[in-house]
């Protein structure tokens, strides 16, 4: 299949800086085929910014990174008007939202008054200032990194951040033998220099497209809702998952399904995908966290004991 091709093309070329991570790189192409935002929480220094650079020259989009720190403001983001005197007018100053790709880098290092400047422009794409509102160009996406929130001088996300976030993915630590490989392939420059095109910009935008034309049984929609059914009714949750959980886990196997060569979804799209799009959208009740369940563990022993469908391609 073509599409198969496409993404198998923009992983390897990714491979190129980012070594012993293939799992983790497929699943951030899901969710930016899907066309969906992803959050990579995980300690500093493994690799997160590097991936998402690779990422932005493999599709040769236009691309903008935001470092966030405590005193960033949300104008700094989104951008601000500035008066003109010589036209006695007001004129808007475009900020580094305004990118194909936008790296929003140590994104829980800054208040939530300046991370909820990204929720209109996350979830409709668009900005809204004053009385204008600014269209951004498709495709858009934004690749979040964060520090484990037990880390010094961090802010936890708010629920309605993290619910824009189609997935949550974390690199972990590299193994031995490939951190051996990075160390001989950065010890003379750093490989990013030579990251060229893989795709298209048209390339990707017919994967967006694709993935929304592939088929969901009306049994595996049932399954989807007596997942998101059973996480609202679990004594083990203080917050069940959204509505627009659903539709980012219904997308995710879209996009699972399209990688792997099929234009049908199977229960095992969703299952594979459950934990990476569910469990951050969760809050974990006092009982849970006294029985030692982190969220990962919790949203997938609720889905254990929900009956999977049997459905036919």
């Amino acid at each position: 299949m073509r599409e198969v091709e496409i993404i198998t093309k923009i992983a390897d070329n990714i491979e190129k800086v980012i070594l012993g991570k293939r799992e983790e790189i497929i699943n951030i192409l899901k969710a930016v085929i899907a066309n969906g935002h992803v959050l990579i929480e995980d300690v500093p220094g493994v690799g997160k910014t590097t991936l998402v650079k690779a990422l932005a020259n493999s599709l040769n989009l236009t691309y903008s990174r935001i470092q966030f720190t405590p005193d960033l403001l949300p104008s700094d983001i989104i951008g601000i008007s500035i008066y003109n005197q010589k036209d006695m007018n007001f004129e808007f100053k475009k900020g580094p939202i305004f990118s194909n790709i936008v790296l929003a880098d140590e994104i829980n290092r800054t208040s939530p008054k300046t991370q909820s400047a990204l929720l209109e422009v996350m979830e409709e794409h668009q900005v809204s200032e004053g009385n204008n509102t600014y269209k951004l160009e498709e495709p858009f996406f934004v690749l979040a990194t964060e520090n484990p929130i037990e880390h010094e001088g961090t802010f936890s996300l708010p629920e309605a951040q993290l619910d824009r976030f189609m997935m949550m993915v974390r690199l972990g630590y590299p193994s031995k033998k490939s951190e051996k490989d990075i160390l001989r392939l950065y010890r003379e420059k750093d490989p990013l220099e030579d990251i060229g095109c893989a795709v298209s910009k048209e390339e990707l935008l017919y994967l967006q497209k694709r993935v929304r034309e592939v088929k969901v049984n009306e049994a595996l929609i049932d399954y989807m809702a007596d997942i998101s059914e059973a996480t609202r009714n679990s004594n083990y949750l203080n917050l069940g998952v959204s509505t627009r959980a659903m539709l980012a886990l219904q997308r995710i196997a879209q996009a699972t399904a399209l990688i792997k060569g099929r234009d049908y979804v199977i229960p095992e799209d969703i299952r594979e995908n459950v934990v990476l799009v569910l469990s951050h959208r969760v809050i974990l009740s006092s009982v849970a966290k006294a029985n030692g369940y982190n969220k990962e563990k919790m949203i997938w022993d609720i889905v254990k004991n929900v009956e999977v469908p049997r459905v036919n391609s």
